[in-house]
């Protein structure tokens, strides 16, 4: 299943915050951002992490699988992604058996919606 054609969602957006890291550690290897793609799957990176994501849609909210690498370890996990009223989204990222946080990210406006 695809995003609905208005999902706002989709797009490249900056995590600025977060609340188990500094901004020195999410931007460690590149700048921070998750990837919200329009056909299922989506990209998050931030520290060492970089991981692909498997999504699926809400009106105003994406629900995700992830796997990928953190430090040259595998890890896995879920989380969701959340519409504010200030335009901007707040992440629940939680490792499978692991940590959970919440991140918040802004639109880059170097993107374009899908």
């Amino acid at each position: 299943m695809s995003a609905p054609a208005n999902c706002p969602l989709i797009g490249r957006w900056r995590i600025v915050e977060a609340d188990l890291w500094d901004r020195d550690h999410l931007d460690l290897v590149d700048p921070a951002t998750i990837t919200i793609g329009a056909e299922n799957h989506g990209e998050i990176a931030f520290g060492a992490l970089q991981a692909g994501l498997d999504l699926s849609y809400g009106p105003n909210m994406v629900f995700f699988t992830w796997a990928g690498f953190d430090e040259m370890d595998d890890v896995t996990g879920d989380g969701s992604a959340e519409l504010l009223d200030d335009g901007s989204i707040e992440i629940t990222f939680a490792y499978h058996n692991g940590d959970e946080a919440i991140l918040k990210a802004k639109r880059d406006t170097s993107s374009t919606a899908c």
